[in-house]
This record gives C-alpha cells, structure tokens and sequence, in this order.
C-alpha cells in the first residue's frame, strides 16, 4: 500500500474548464474582466527593478504593510465596492455600508488565496468529532477540506426559492455543537442574506461556535457583515482579491475576524508554511489597496453589465435568480443547461454548467466587459434561435 486510506477518501475541487485547444471568451470561472490597476502593474515593475535582490530573499512572514492596506481599504469603502462613493481619488463608503469601529491590521490575516486562508480556517475551528453546518449547494470546496481533514458536514437543503434556510441551519447547528459556514453572497445561486438577517441568526447561534461567513462577491452588491464584528467575538469573514479587485493570478485571500481569532490562524499557517505569500503578491496586493477608486469603478461596471444581463435573459425566458454577486445563475424551460454550456461552448464562448444532481439544469454565466456580453448576447440569441426558441 502506497498511499493513506485519507488520500484514498479524497474528492478534489473541480475548476471552471481552463481551454487549451483554443481561445475562447471566458465566463465560466468568475474571474474580473479587468486588468489590475496601472498603480499595481507599476508597484510590480518597480519592485522588480529596484529590488531584484529581494526576489532572492524570504518575504515579510506576517504582509504587515499589505495588512494595513487592507483595513485602510476596508475603512474607506466599508466593504462594499459597487456602493462606495468616488470623488477623484477620494473614496468614502455608501451610508448603509459604514463600518461602526475602525478596523485595525491586526484583524486582519492573509493567506495564498481565499482556498488556502479557508483551508487554515476549516483545520483552526472545525473538529473531527462534531458536524458542521453548511448548505447544500454553496462554494464546492467546503466538502473538499471537509474530506481533507476528515470532518463531518451536515448539508441543510435550501428552501424552494434557492435562498438559505437558516432557521433549519441555526436548528442543526445547536445539534451538533459544530460551527456554521456559508457564503453570503452564496455561490452558486448569486443571492444574499442581508446584515441584518444574518445578525439575527448570530444572535441565536451559540457564542461558543464558530460562525463563519465568505464574502467572496460581497463587493458587487451584497451586504458585509463586517460592521457585525464589533457585536461578536466568533464571526470570522472570508474575502479574496480574487473577484472584485481583478487578482486572480496572483493569489491573494484574508479574514476580517477578531484579534484573537486572527491569531488563531496564523498559528495553523506558521505550522504549515511561514512564508505563504510571496513579495511580488505582498507589493500588488498593497498597491491595489491604496487604488480603491479604481476598483470601485470595475465593480460598478461589472454589476451594471450584470443587471442588463438578467433583463435580457428574463425577456428570452430565463429563470434567472437576481445576482448580488458577478454571475448569474439561470436555466431555460426548454433546453438543458448541458445543452446551453455546449452550444455556447461551439459558439466560442466559456460558461459554466454543473452536472451536480439539483442544479444540473442551470448554467452559471460569469459577467465580463460591455463588449464580451454583447458577444454572449449573440450567442445566447443564436442559440435559442436553432431550437425554436
């Protein structure tokens, strides 16, 4: 026997379809249409050519610099992207999203992407012996760390009009003494708890668990409960650079939690890697936190483009839920959501279809730029046309 009965139990994570027999448009993976910032694309240049020596050296152990930009960031857009107010370089948060304290570095950890910070969460607060709560259909790698460390899950089903059932998701999780964890905006279906909702639900959760929210697509239109930080001890919140500030290809992912708690996980990171992001990640991502205005504007774009999206499919007869997040999730009385995904596919454009019992009629459209939606527009009205639709 070679291999551990747990590599044997493993069931990795099933990205969006990366192409290699040609170039397509690209919509099926939830990456930003936009390029980082120039202020980020100069911070990497100048990096490179004023410190070459520093490639050569270990970076920060602890991003300090990239932490403080973070909640610098945090504090001026209060979280939410799409809503905050620009004026010039000036970026102040919409009203509803102010934050009530000022959020300080040290609530801050970063990690090698949001699956890396999560996987350092999931090993720091879920446990072997208890269940943890999560819903049925939401971010698919949560039952992958779940079989990784061997840790039991309780799917709650959602309720019939796709949103969270989180009545039933408070009464398991009392059960199971085990912690909760789900993305608000939830991923698949693009729909979100609003603050207040899910303050409600960590008033009846129990103060002993842990409560954990990914806020993976909150910057285009959701509600951070980042502000809910100053009335619980055990919320940790999950962000990623990797949708709403156009950093994908470089890694990057943090919590927003307690002190304490943030403590907690950088125990499990420098038991596993002390160094997990490296200084060209540390200079980027810094850099495009000191351009809020910038991403701002793609967040505005994106969600734009979106709402045109959505009333464009309902007019063509979609059922499509109404995304808080940069995809929408829709399917179409009369063609299969396999069917769509390879016909669209023919067309040259990338969407994402699940073959995932439940969800299998549906596809999952990522938003990109003014000119690729036109293009997927076309396709979906080509298509539709071929079927006598």
């Amino acid at each position: 026997m070679l291999t551990s009965n747990r590599m044997k139990g493993l069931h990795p994570y099933v990205p969006g379809e990366q192409p290699k027999d040609r170039i397509y448009i690209k919509l099926n993976a939830n990456e930003n249409p936009y390029a980082p910032s120039v202020k980020v694309q100069n911070a990497v240049t100048e990096f490179i050519k004023q410190h070459p020596e520093k490639m050569g050296l270990y970076p920060d152990p602890d991003s300090n610099e990239l932490h403080a930009a973070i909640a610098d960031m945090l504090n001026k857009t209060g979280g939410v992207l799409c809503r905050a107010k620009v004026d010039g370089d000036k970026v102040t948060p919409s009203d509803e999203d102010k934050i009530p304290f000022t959020v300080t570095p040290d609530m801050i950890y970063s990690g090698n992407g949001s699956d890396e910070v999560l996987s350092f969460v999931f090993y720091a607060f879920f446990d072997s012996s208890t269940k943890f709560v999560m819903p049925e259909f939401t971010y698919s790698f949560y039952p992958v760390y779940a079989g990784f460390y061997d840790i039991p899950m309780d799917n709650v089903p959602l309720k019939s009009d796709w949103s969270l059932d989180t009545q039933e998701m408070l009464k398991r999780a009392s059960a199971n003494k085990g912690g909760i964890i789900f993305a608000n905006p939830n991923a698949p279906t693009g729909l979100g708890l609003k603050r207040e909702e899910v303050r409600q639900m960590l008033l009846k959760a129990s103060k002993d668990e842990i409560f954990i929210v990914d806020e993976a697509y909150v910057d285009f239109g959701g509600e951070s409960c980042i502000p809910l930080l100053k009335e619980f001890d055990n919320l940790v919140i999950v962000r990623t650079f990797s949708k709403s500030l156009c950093g994908a290809g470089m890694r990057l992912g943090y919590i927003v939690a307690s002190p304490e708690l943030v403590n907690i996980v950088t125990t499990v990171k420098n038991s596993v890697n002390h160094f997990p992001i490296d200084a060209l990640a540390q200079v980027a991502g810094k850099a495009a936190c000191e351009d809020p205005a910038y991403y701002v504007e793609c967040s505005k774009k994106v969600a734009d483009e979106r709402d045109k999206f959505y009333n464009f499919l309902k007019e063509k007869g979609f059922y499509v839920l109404e995304s808080k997040t940069n995809f929408l999730f829709a399917k179409h009385p009369a063609i299969s959501g396999d069917d769509l995904y390879k016909k669209i596919k023919e067309e040259g454009l990338l969407i994402r279809h699940f073959s995932t019992p439940g969800i299998e009629e549906f596809v999952r459209i990522t938003i990109g730029t003014a000119e690729q939606m036109a293009s997927l527009k076309a396709a979906f009205e080509k298509v539709l046309k071929q079927a006598g639709l």
